[in-house]
């Protein structure tokens, strides 16, 4: 992960200094972590709601499935934070590529 992304709170990156072309590009980088984290982050929501859903699924196993997706969701917290800043700093969300491509018609 690129170093300006995983940066800890307490050692942001001053966003507003950077180079616009660079900054950009980290914001692109950035929304695509996000969107992968999003999509990551979903899956195991869904397995914990299926295993709460399931009687023959241990309670260990419930709880284990909770907490990640209770890790996960405070990590997607930090990093839509700086997503935010990112976004700010370069006053628009640039378009990702695939943003524009075609949805597969059926």
């Amino acid at each position: 992960m690129n170093d300006e992304l995983s940066g800890s709170d307490h050692e942001r990156p001053d966003y507003r200094s950077m180079d616009r072309s660079r900054l950009a590009d980290l914001a692109v980088a950035a929304i695509r972590e996000h969107r992968a984290r999003l999509s990551a982050d979903q899956e195991v929501y869904d397995d914990w709601l299926r295993a709460s859903e399931d009687a023959s699924v241990s309670a260990d196993v419930k709880k284990t499935l909770q907490g990640e997706y209770l890790v996960r969701q405070e990590k997607s917290e930090a990093q839509q934070s700086k997503l935010s800043d990112i976004i700010d700093a370069l006053g628009f969300v640039p378009t990702l590529p695939e943003d524009n491509e075609e949805p597969d018609s059926e």
